[in-house]
């Protein structure tokens, strides 16, 4: 029997500016499954990030977005997350005066709709913490303020650690990193994955894809995916790089 899905696409479209960046893209993610989004700059990557997130800055003009057999039509990103969306940025803000831990605790309790005890939340963090092997100390420190690249994605792997989203996007989360880096990010990411949460990847590059493995990749090319396929695709892209796929999809 095949499980429902997480997130279902269908023909959406979407502008920033009166521009028309998303022309009719449709993605289906069921639970458990790792899908990348590789493109392009300029193909619409962030742009879908930012659409499925509710950003109010991209307007969406045609289609339908449902999360859990629910349209997000309409609904704010606040309540996007207390549905269970999640969305890592490119390029986290810094948040000087307000702590990691403070600024946890405000998201956990905003997301479950209760104020967790301290005590408890305390004991979640640190469990948290130990399976990403971040440093308590981390908790201490002002959110990005001051954070090297690989510092500010793993304070947003300790998000999506605390938070339990069902679907997670993570948006050109390689953006910035060195292998080293690289790899710590993605040995989060792959202790946090689970049979009941859904990956979206939008990344440039397929050297994320060496350390988190998709079971489908998907090309996107001027605000459509143009081409779907396993893990080998990607692979093809690294070597041949998005000029054929984009040749293919304009004369389409």
């Amino acid at each position: 029997m095949t499980e429902a899905p997480l997130l279902e696409i269908d023909a959406l479209r979407a502008d920033v500016a009166g521009t028309e960046i998303l022309k009719g893209l449709n993605l289906t993610v069921r639970p458990g499954e790792v899908h990348a989004i590789m493109g392009p700059n300029g193909s619409g990557k962030s742009t879908l990030a930012n659409t499925l997130m509710g950003n109010p800055r991209y307007a969406v003009t045609g289609g339908e977005v449902r999360f859990l057999g629910e349209t997000l039509d309409g609904m704010a990103p606040d309540e996007r997350a207390r549905r269970g969306l999640f969305l890592a940025f490119q390029y986290p803000v810094a948040v000087p005066g307000v702590t990691v831990v403070n600024f946890l605790r405000q998201a956990v309790n905003a997301v479950r709709g209760e104020e967790v005890p301290v005590r408890e939340f305390r004991q979640e963090l640190f469990a948290k913490m130990e399976l990403l092997k971040v440093d308590r100390d981390f908790a201490r420190r002002y959110l990005n303020d001051g954070f090297s690249g690989g510092e500010k994605k793993r304070a947003e792997m300790l998000q999506l650690a605390m938070l339990q989203p069902r679907m997670a996007v993570l948006d050109e989360t390689d953006s910035g990193l060195d292998i080293d880096a690289l790899r710590t990010v993605a040995d989060g990411v792959n202790a946090l994955m689970n049979e009941n949460m859904g990956l979206l990847l939008i990344t440039h590059y397929q050297r994320l894809l060496n350390y988190i493995q998709p079971q489908f990749v998907h090309v996107l090319i001027d605000g459509r995916i143009v081409r779907s396929g396993g893990p080998e695709l990607a692979h093809e892209l690294e070597e041949s790089g998005y000029d054929t796929i984009e040749a293919a999809a304009s004369t389409a």
